[in-house]
């Protein structure tokens, strides 16, 4: 099977099973001294009217209170392009038929260069054996690498994916979730709710719940990121995605956990995705592979 050419709309877990190898089986009163009007009926409407009054304030304060929550979320992408640079921790849980798949990932990104690289884990054996190697990754714009991808590839070969020809855009492709295409994701949040404050390794951040639109967000994102989430948006069951960001006092991206929903022939697939940023300002260098480095054959499933 070519991997460029898997393009079933049911397929985004598959296309992930194929890349990596991995298949899972089936309200308070204010008292005072206020006085009431001596007129027969004035009290209760004015009583009345205050409330309408106070209840208006209340929904305007929480009006705006929202759009402040939704415009934070929607500039942890910018907020990360400041910091320029951190360590990741990845992990994605899939779901399906009673069974459960994590694959876990750990490296770090550029935001300015938008470039990262992540060695990604894949689970053990039914016999709690280690079956895979790991697997490394370079993400840039457009194009997913790999190597020690597998079956099929020589060791010394690098594997290269369009990510604007997969049906996710590469949210689960790789098993992991671009860390940036993740914040990008989150331009479109609404229904932006605060949940509380918390501490995440020891810094203390604030927590926000929501959904977003992978549609609008492909609309609304930078041009690195569109055409990726624009093939997302025709690849999931939904394009409503809940989401949940920790934010720092900086604005920067803490984590951030996706919940993605899609249906293949087994029935509905979870996919739960997490990234967890940290050491902001950390170099990290990412150098592409050279294209006689790239393997053009096809990939055994």
């Amino acid at each position: 099977m070519v991997v460029q050419q898997h393009r079933r709309r049911c397929g985004a877990f598959a296309v992930a099973a194929a890349v990596l190898g991995v298949v899972a089986t089936s309200g308070c009163s204010g008292g005072g001294g206020a006085v009431a009007d001596d007129r027969p009926g004035s009290g209760q409407a004015g009583e009345t009217r205050a409330g309408e009054a106070g209840a208006g304030q209340a929904r305007g304060g929480e009006a705006r209170a929202d759009k402040t929550r939704a415009d934070q979320v929607r500039k942890a992408a910018d907020a990360l392009a400041e910091a320029r640079s951190s360590k990741a921790r990845t992990s994605m849980e899939t779901a399906t038929g009673g069974t459960r798949v994590t694959i876990r990932g750990e490296g770090g990104y550029d935001f300015v260069r938008r470039m990262g690289q992540l060695t990604v884990v894949l689970p053990k054996g039914p016999a709690g054996a280690d079956e895979h190697r790991p697997v490394t990754e370079l993400l840039a714009p457009g194009a997913l690498y790999m190597k020690n991808r597998g079956a099929g590839v020589p060791v010394d070969k690098w594997v290269r994916i369009d990510t604007t020809t997969l049906e996710d855009g590469n949210l689960v492709t790789g098993g992991a979730t671009d860390p940036l295409a993740a914040a990008e994701l989150l331009r479109s949040a609404r229904d932006v709710t605060y949940v509380g404050e918390e501490k995440l390794a020891g810094t203390k951040v604030w927590h926000y719940r929501g959904i977003t639109d992978i549609a609008q967000a492909a609309r609304v994102a930078e041009p690195h990121a569109r055409a990726a989430l624009a093939a997302a948006a025709k690849g999931f069951a939904m394009d409503t995605v809940p989401f949940d960001a920790y934010l720092d006092d900086e604005g920067r991206l803490r984590k951030v956990r996706h919940r993605f929903s899609f249906t293949n022939e087994t029935g509905t697939v979870a996919v739960t995705s997490t990234t967890l940023l940290y050491d902001f300002g950390t170099p990290v260098a990412v150098r592409l592979p050279d294209q006689r480095d790239i393997y053009a054959g096809k990939i055994r499933a």
